[in-house]
C-alpha cells in the first residue's frame, strides 16, 4: 500500500465555511480522492467520549459542504443512496442533500454479517436487502473502511442487480472514516466495473480528516487489533487534524483513530468497555513498553527527522511553507514536551477523563 500512495501528495481543492479540502494527486489514479477537515470531525476523531446522536451531527457541517461542492461540479444530479447497516446510520448522507438541495430519489439497505464457522470468520453473507434502482444516478454510500470486505461484497451485490434490470450507475461517491486499503479495493473496483459499464465515471472517495492505515500487527503495545485499528503511519493526515492532535498530550496515544462507530453511537456499553479495557490494557503493560518508540509508531516514523523528510512522509510537498514549517515545529515541540511524561502518567488520566465523562454507562 506504501507503494500505492509513493509520489502522492495532498493539494489544496478549497476552503469554504470552516471546511478544508484537499485532493490526492499524483498517484495515476482511475478515480478521486479528498481528504476533508472541519472542526467537529477533528473534535470527533480526537475525543472517544463522543458517543450517541453526537457522533452523527459532527459529520454534518463538513459532508454538507462536500455535498454542495459535488452538486456546483456537477458530480452528483440524481441521487441515490445506499446505507449498509448499521454503520451507515451514523453518516448524515441524506441530510446533507436536503440542506444542499439535492433530490435523493431513493434509499437503499444491505445488512452485511459476517459468517462464522467454528469461531472463524468463514465469509460475509447479506442478511437484510431492500434495494431500489435509480438509473443513471449517482449512488451515495457512508461507511467505514478498514479491510474493505464489507464494501467490495456490498457494491458487487448492488451492480449485480443493476445489471440484471437492465440498468447502470452513473458514478459512486463514498464518504469514510477510513484507511489506505479502501483506495485499493475501489481502483481495483472501478476496473471490474467497467468492464460491463464502460463509461461508468468510476468512484469519489471523500475522507474525514486522513487517510489513514491499519495496524498489521498488535504493534508496540501488544494489544492493537490488526486490520481493524487506524493509526497515522503509511497515511496521508490532514495537517489541520496533526495540529489539533498534537496541540494536547493524549489523543495521539488513543487505540484507534476511531473506535467501533457501530457500537459508539447505538452500544454505547459496548464502545466504553473498549475504550477501558485498552486503556487498563496499556497500564497494565506500561513498564514493558518502549515510550520512545510508541510515540514513533503513532507519528508513523522513527525520529527525530528532518523537514525534508517530513515532508514527503506526510506527503505535504504541495501543501503552503509558512503552513508546513509551523506544523513541523510544532511536532518537534510535542515530541520535546513528552520527555518526562510517564506512560503511567497518560493511562491514568485517560481512565479518569473517560470514567468521569461517561459515568451513566459504566456499571
Amino acid at each position: 500500500m506504501f507503494e500505492l500512495l509513493n509520489g502522492v501528495t495532498i493539494t489544496p481543492e478549497f476552503s469554504d465555511q470552516g471546511v478544508d479540502c484537499y485532493r490526492l494527486e499524483g498517484g495515476n489514479f482511475e478515480n478521486e480522492y479528498y481528504v476533508v477537515s472541519e472542526a467537529e470531525t477533528r473534535k470527533l476523531l480526537n475525543t472517544p467520549e463522543i458517543v450517541g446522536y453526537e457522533v452523527y451531527h459532527c459529520l454534518i457541517p463538513s459532508t454538507a459542504q462536500m455535498m454542495y461542492y459535488f452538486k456546483e461540479q456537477k458530480k452528483v444530479t440524481t441521487a441515490n443512496i445506499l446505507s449498509i447497516l448499521r454503520g451507515a446510520l451514523n453518516y448524515p448522507l441524506e441530510e446533507s442533500c436536503y440542506r444542499e438541495h439535492i433530490r435523493v430519489h431513493d434509499i437503499s439497505f444491505l445488512s452485511s454479517e459476517r459468517v462464522f464457522d467454528h469461531d472463524e470468520i468463514a465469509g460475509l453473507e447479506i442478511k437484510y436487502s431492500k434495494l431500489t434502482m435509480v438509473p443513471d444516478s449517482t449512488l451515495l454510500i457512508g461507511d467505514i473502511i478498514a479491510s474493505g470486505e464489507t464494501l467490495i461484497h456490498c457494491l458487487r451485490y448492488v451492480t449485480d442487480f443493476y445489471r440484471e434490470n437492465g440498468a447502470k450507475l452513473r458514478n459512486i461517491i463514498i464518504f469514510t472514516i477510513g484507511g489506505t486499503t479502501g483506495i485499493e479495493i475501489l481502483e481495483r473496483l472501478t476496473k471490474e466495473i467497467r468492464e460491463f459499464w464502460p463509461d461508468f465515471e468510476g468512484f469519489i472517495a471523500v475522507y474525514y480528516e486522513g487517510i489513514f492505515s491499519t495496524y498489521q500487527d498488535k504493534g508496540v503495545s501488544g494489544i492493537n487489533l490488526p486490520d481493524v485499528d487506524f493509526y497515522w503511519k503509511d497515511g496521508i493526515i490532514a495537517p489541520e487534524f496533526r495540529r489539533e492532535t498534537l496541540s494536547m498530550r493524549d489523543p495521539l496515544f488513543e487505540k484507534c483513530i476511531i473506535y467501533d462507530g457501530g457500537a459508539r453511537r447505538y452500544e454505547i456499553h459496548e464502545h466504553v468497555k473498549e475504550v477501558l479495557d485498552f486503556w487498563e490494557g496499556i497500564l497494565e503493560r506500561e513498564d514493558k513498553i518502549d515510550m520512545k518508540e510508541l510515540l514513533d509508531e503513532k507519528l508513523g516514523y522513527p525520529t527525530p527527522i528532518s523537514y525534508e523528510d517530513w515532508l514527503r512522509c506526510n506527503h505535504y510537498e504541495r501543501l503552503p511553507e509558512v503552513q508546513t514549517k509551523w506544523l513541523y515545529k510544532q511536532e518537534l515541540g510535542y515530541i520535546e514536551s513528552l520527555k518526562g511524561v510517564t506512560l503511567k502518567e497518560i493511562c491514568e488520566q485517560r481512565i479518569r477523563e473517560f470514567r468521569q465523562a461517561l459515568r451513566k454507562y459504566i456499571i
